[in-house]
């Protein structure tokens, strides 16, 4: 891996992808983020820019796989390879029992989730292979090795995330490709607020994190980089939980 890796993130325009790109560009990476909106998606890539580095929008949604091939496509066209790619996109669906849910709830996270997951390995792993190695970072969750009431399909959809990447890491082992997860608990972002609904919700929820926080998108971007970096380079098919404490009993 060069000096200055490249970089692709999916999911890049809020919360923990966002902060990834900032993370990876001020430390000089070039950075290709990705999103569905023009707009911020554009803003983004002129702050990476303006910290110093090459940057590159280019709008894309994972669920549909010709935008994931030309995402890749024009990244390696752009740079001339691939060596970091981060699986950030990700919706938590509605909330609700089983009981409740149906086909439509189904592929409106799995779609996300889990098809834009292996969608983007796919054309990520042919780009590093060729090159002869690379390393994938996927995004999982608290809740992708425990159940919760309520949150079926998004529970369901990370430990398929997480399947994902084990099996992904040993296909890819030949190649020196490294594939691995992190998983973080409650992180101030968003998703998190959608998630608990009001202050109080969420002030409730994080009383159960021994660490008696959420955590920040920076801390979850800290360890994207390590599992990305050189510095874990042994590392492949491995989950590495980030959440507090949460899952510590």
């Amino acid at each position: 891996m060069s000096t200055h890796p490249v970089v692709l993130i999916t999911g890049a325009l809020t919360g923990i992808g966002r902060a990834t790109a900032l993370a990876f560009a001020r430390e000089g990476a070039r950075v290709v983020v990705s999103g569905r909106r023009a707009n911020e998606g554009q803003k983004l890539a002129d702050a990476l820019r303006a910290l110093g580095t090459e940057a590159e929008f280019i709008q894309s949604d994972v669920r549909f796989e010709d935008e994931v091939r030309n995402l890749v496509e024009k990244t390696v066209a752009r740079f001339g390879r691939l060596d970091i790619a981060v699986n950030s996109a990700g919706t938590e669906g509605e909330s609700g029992p089983v009981t409740d849910r149906t086909p439509e709830g189904y592929a409106a996270v799995f779609d996300t989730n889990v098809l834009g997951t292996l969608l983007s390995m796919k054309h990520e792993m042919r780009a590093m292979m060729a090159q002869g190695g690379g390393s994938i970072v996927n995004i999982s969750s608290t809740m992708g090795s425990r159940g919760a009431a309520n949150a079926s399909l998004y529970v369901a959809s990370k430990h398929a995330v997480e399947g994902l990447t084990r099996s992904a890491a040993i296909e890819g082992a030949v190649a020196g490709v490294r594939v691995n997860a992190v998983a973080p608990g409650p992180v101030e972002t968003a998703m998190l607020d959608r998630l608990t609904g009001t202050a109080e919700r969420k002030s409730a929820f994080l009383t159960n994190v021994p660490l008696k926080r959420a955590g920040t998108p920076e801390e979850i971007a800290d360890a994207i980089m390590f599992v990305a970096s050189r510095k874990a380079s042994f590392m492949t098919g491995e989950v590495i939980r980030i959440n507090g404490g949460k899952t510590a009993s």
